[in-house]
C-alpha cells in the first residue's frame, strides 16, 4: 500500500518542484531522508560557515548531527544564553549557508513560514549566500489558504508543545482564531509565548537558485 502512496506523492513533489523552479528556486526531490541528507552534503563545502533555524525536520534527517560533525564552522545556538543566541542570530546573516525547514510549501512553488523571533524568516529572505530548505511531503499544500490553515491547525500547536510555550494553541490543540471562526492569517492569541509573529511568503526570487528546496517523499517535522 505504501508503494502506491509514494507513487502518488511523487507526482505531487514533481509538480511542486517544477513550480519552485519557475520561481527561481532550485528544487531537489529525495525519496527518503537518507537521500535528503546526501543532497545536503553535496551542497555544503567543508570549512564553510553554516547556521540553521530551529527545525524538527533537520534533526530527523540527521542534518544537525552533520552540522556538528566538525566539518563546518557551525554557528550553533543550542545551549546558549539569550544574549549569546541573539549574537548568533545576527551572525547567521553572514553565513555561507543557512538551513531550515518550511511550515508549508504550496504546489504553486511558494514557501510559507511563520516565526516568533523572526530570525529564521529574516535569513530566508536576505543575508546568507545560500539557503537550503528541507520539507517532507506532509508540508505540501494546494494553496496559501491551505498553508495558513496548516500552521494554525498543526504546526503551531505542535511547536508550542515542543517548545513549552504557554499559548492557547498548546492547551487547546488549535489556534484560537479557528475556534472563534476567524481564521485570518495574522489572527491569534496575545500570549507572550506566541510563536506566530511574522508571516512570510517566499515566491519569485531575484537571485536565481539562492534558495534550494529539498522535497522529501516522507513525512517529516511539524
Amino acid at each position: 500500500m505504501s508503494e502506491f502512496k509514494n507513487t502518488v506523492y511523487h507526482k505531487i513533489l514533481e509538480r511542486t518542484a517544477e513550480n519552485l523552479a519557475g520561481n527561481n528556486m532550485k528544487p531537489f526531490i529525495a525519496e527518503t531522508r537518507v537521500e535528503a541528507l546526501e543532497i545536503i552534503k553535496n551542497l555544503l563545502a567543508e570549512g564553510e560557515t553554516v547556521s540553521c533555524g530551529g527545525s524538527v525536520t533537520l534533526d530527523e534527517i540527521g542534518a544537525m548531527e552533520l552540522l556538528r560533525s566538525g566539518k563546518y564552522n557551525f554557528l550553533d545556538r543550542a545551549g546558549k544564553s539569550p544574549e549569546e543566541a541573539g549574537k548568533i542570530y545576527r551572525a547567521a546573516f553572514s553565513a555561507d549557508t543557512y538551513l531550515t525547514s518550511s511550515n508549508a510549501v504550496t504546489e504553486n512553488g511558494e514557501l510559507y513560514n511563520v516565526d516568533g523571533n523572526s530570525n529564521r524568516v529574516a535569513a530566508i529572505c536576505y543575508g546568507p549566500r545560500s539557503v537550503i530548505v528541507v520539507a517532507g511531503r506532509n508540508k505540501i499544500v494546494k494553496s496559501l489558504d491551505n498553508a495558513v490553515l496548516r500552521v494554525k491547525r498543526f504546526a503551531a500547536p505542535m511547536n508550542t508543545a515542543r517548545l513549552g510555550c504557554e499559548t492557547y494553541c498548546k492547551s487547546k490543540g488549535e489556534c484560537m482564531a479557528l475556534a472563534s471562526g476567524n481564521g485570518g492569517m495574522t489572527e491569534g492569541c496575545k500570549s507572550d509565548g506566541r510563536i506566530c509573529c511574522s508571516y512570510v511568503v517566499t515566491a519569485q526570487q531575484r537571485v536565481k537558485d539562492r534558495i534550494k528546496v529539498i522535497l522529501v517523499n516522507e513525512e517529516l517535522g511539524f
